[in-house]
């Protein structure tokens, strides 16, 4: 369980991890051994107190060793014992064989039963997500900003979610020591970040030079500003590609001597 998002607990079944072909024997082998993994899985749920009663249940099928069939009898199980208790189920990181397989068994699905079926391939799955869970709650490893270890900000700081676009600016006042993240989904972008004083004497302050970030270089951006001089920050971000998702958030904490 990761999170809660619009009336829903967020659970990531991450089926990866049967490569251990040891946990696949134990928990996913046959129908017996999956009965007995989703009650125990069933039975961790907390739904108190918020009056909680559905999932929203996202499967990533990165690297998944076992069979369409399998697949589809431990989901069957989830959906013949526990009619209610999925909200909508999130397929990410989908290989085209499973999409053929959805497709060829759709007709005998109920509409009820594929309204709450999404599929998202492995290039779309981060914005996919970011549709369905506010992009605070979803992990960073899936294109969100929740850290594991993060010390500045928490669930509870709101992601602003938007197209990207090329300047960022936080504007200051006062004496304030500023810090803001960021991430581009997909990346491959340039990144650069300085101070602009309202003073026009002031110098500006480069804090980054421009530069490439690709998705492999890192998948949060962290920066901090201190200054007793108002201006802005301002957040440059140069693509040249297509439309992209921008997430950022920023809080301003006291000012130290």
């Amino acid at each position: 369980m990761h999170g809660i998002d619009r009336g829903h607990l967020v659970c990531y079944n991450v089926y990866g991890e049967f490569q251990n072909k040891v946990l696949y024997q134990n928990t996913f082998a046959d129908e017996e051994k999956r009965s007995k993994f989703l009650k125990k899985c069933i039975h961790k749920f907390d739904f108190c107190p918020n009056d909680i009663n559905t999932i929203l249940q996202v499967i990533d099928l990165k690297n998944f060793p076992g069979s369409s069939k399998e697949l589809r009898q431990a989901l069957n199980l989830l959906q013949k014992n526990y009619p209610e208790f999925v909200a909508k189920q999130v397929f990410i990181n989908v290989p085209w064989w499973y999409l053929a397989f959805v497709r060829m068994i759709s007709p005998s699905l109920s509409r009820r039963i594929k309204s709450k079926f999404v599929f998202a391939g492995p290039s779309i799955s981060a914005e996919t997500l970011i549709k369905y869970i506010a992009p605070e709650q979803v992990p960073a490893q899936y294109g969100g900003m929740n850290r594991d270890g993060e010390e500045e900000f928490t669930i509870v700081d709101v992601v602003t979610d938007v197209t990207i676009k090329h300047i960022i600016e936080f504007p200051i006042t006062n004496k304030s020591n500023l810090v803001w993240e960021l991430r581009v989904v997909g990346w491959d972008v340039k990144y650069g970040a300085e101070f602009m004083p309202t003073a026009e004497d002031g110098y500006a302050v480069i804090m980054s030079e421009t530069r490439k970030v690709s998705s492999a270089d890192e998948t949060v951006i962290s920066g901090s500003f201190q200054t007793s001089k108002p201006g802005k920050v301002v957040l440059t971000i140069y693509n040249q590609t297509f439309k992209k998702k921008l997430l950022y958030r920023s809080k301003t904490k006291a000012y130290s001597y």
